[in-house]
């Protein structure tokens, strides 16, 4: 099992660029001087995925309105994003991570536990990336359920 490397309040955002549900490049880079909350889930339209996504959709005027920008990041195909999107109206950018060379830069894949068995997988984690590329916020083993709520009030939203 590999340990992962966790990231830091301070630590410089790592770089990627990944095909969102279109097929289209998105970098980190596109939102340098702004703020952007980077979420890394599962997989697509699994229930807590869902949840979490759903939550994120019915918060992201507000979350606009205070100049944070939404991206979700998951090892799922394009195709399988895009299923996702048009099922649940998400109104911000799925990208496509398959390799999950980006999840694991961020510390979003590694070891887990689960009813006592140890197996690698998608680590659900949420950052909040400032202005300059660096990390604000850094939040490992979030809860599907509530997240949103909490990071909002977290970030006084």
């Amino acid at each position: 099992m590999t340990d992962n490397n966790r990231l830091e309040a301070g630590d410089t955002a790592p770089a990627f660029t990944l095909p969102d549900a279109e097929g289209n490049d998105v970098s980190l880079a596109d939102y340098k001087g702004k703020k952007v909350i980077v979420y890394f889930y599962p997989a697509a339209s699994t229930p807590g995925c869902t949840k979490q996504a759903c939550d994120f959709r019915d918060s992201l005027a507000e979350l606009n309105g205070e100049g944070l920008e939404v991206i979700g990041i998951s090892p799922d195909k394009p195709a399988k994003l895009a299923k996702f999107r048009d099922a649940e109206g998400l109104n911000f950018p799925l990208l496509s991570d398959v390799d999950k060379t980006t999840l694991k830069a961020w510390g979003a894949f590694g070891e887990k536990k689960n009813y006592g068995k140890v197996y690698e997988g998608v680590i659900r984690s949420t950052f909040l990336v400032d202005e300059d590329g660096k990390i604000e916020v850094a939040q490992y083993n979030v809860r599907a359920t509530g997240h949103v709520a909490k990071l909002r009030r977290d970030l006084s939203v």
